[in-house]
């Protein structure tokens, strides 16, 4: 019996030892987090869209007549101003035709003046005078064409701004109204968005604007100058348009912009700092939800709604007062031990 207490002795030590070395390793290996109480917060309802953009006016230019272009003033992206020549063609055979027009004139003149002398004089008949003088009228139209056949072999711009395209190369024989160029007006430029039939009522003439150019990386403050009458038959939407000052013409054609326009209601909603928001490879939005009474993590798929400042909507997954990780989870597991720094 005495070999008794003290073997009993040893395995209470023992599993003492153990029970702390168990507590220490489970502290040991909390992974820390900062965490949140979710809770309801006011907003500014918003309609948020995607749109492209455009210059405030856009020509497409082409010659009046074909020939060979022998002249390009610029390439594409370049500031071309209005009246300034874009391009010319070979002018030859037309100034030729312009030359013989003229001596066609003259001649019909010359012959007018002498039959006009014998008219009067009542030496022909009024017939014979009348042709003379329909072919001198047709001459001096003749020339007319010519004249503006030599005018249309060089080319002007009608508008002020950036030369979107160039369809053409010095050398090439180009064909009478071909499209070849495409100037776009960029002191003021278009957003073009399509808006959802049900936000549709949230948008009106003259609103503000809000639009984030992505290429720029750069938020511009515009408004909305037309709101489509009729839906699109496919999507269902409302073409609406945002006119959009450009300082320095950074701002180009054919950029993506994203649009948000305020509809001027509040309302409570259920938010998040962003980061709290995860995303899995289905691009699944997720959280972890801490478990207060175990001091544990768990995945939660949540659905999220309109981005406000820094904060996103949660439309679902999460209650009010649950404790969501907004710190660190990029370390966690569904079901991670963690402990709350902050």
């Amino acid at each position: 019996m005495k070999c008794t207490y003290p073997l009993l002795a040893a395995i209470l030590i023992f599993s003492s030892c153990g029970s702390k070395n168990r507590n220490k390793e489970t502290t040991e290996s909390a992974i820390p987090v900062i965490a949140e109480e979710a809770g309801r917060t006011s907003t500014v309802r918003e309609t948020s869209v995607s749109g492209n953009i455009e210059g405030s006016q856009t020509v497409h230019l082409g010659f009046m007549v074909g020939g060979k272009v022998n002249f390009i003033a610029a390439n594409e992206g370049q500031p071309i101003k209005e009246g300034q020549l874009l391009a010319s063609l070979d002018a030859q055979n037309y100034s030729i035709a312009k030359e013989i027009s003229d001596v066609n004139v003259g001649k019909a003149q010359d012959e007018f003046n002498r039959l006009k002398i014998m008219y009067e004089r009542k030496s022909i008949s009024e017939s014979d005078f009348t042709k003379i003088t329909l072919g001198l009228q047709e001459a001096k139209a003749q020339q007319k064409l010519q004249a503006k056949n030599l005018a249309d072999t060089r080319l002007y711009s009608p508008i002020s701004g950036v030369l979107l395209k160039k369809n053409t190369e010095v050398g090439e024989i180009t064909a009478a109204g071909t499209p070849l160029f495409v100037v776009s007006a960029i002191n003021t430029v278009k957003v073009n968005a399509y808006i959802p039939e049900s936000e549709l009522s949230n948008v009106k003439l003259g609103q503000e604007a809000t639009v984030f150019v992505g290429a720029l990386n750069e938020t511009l403050t515009g408004k909305v100058t037309e709101v489509g009458a009729a839906a699109d038959p496919a999507s269902r939407a409302f073409m609406v348009k945002i006119n959009l000052g450009n300082p320095g013409l950074r701002v180009r054609p054919g950029m993506i912009a994203e649009i948000k326009i305020a509809s001027g209601h509040t309302s409570e909603i259920l938010a998040l700092p962003a980061e709290a928001v995860l995303h899995d490879l289905d691009n699944q939005s997720y959280v972890y939800v801490i478990d207060k009474s175990r001091n544990k993590a768990f995945k939660r798929k949540v659905s999220v709604g309109q981005l406000s400042g820094n904060r996103i909507e949660i439309t679902s997954g999460v209650l009010p007062g649950e404790l969501v990780v907004t710190g660190g989870q990029q370390k966690l597991n569904d079901g991670s031990s963690v402990i709350i720094t902050k």
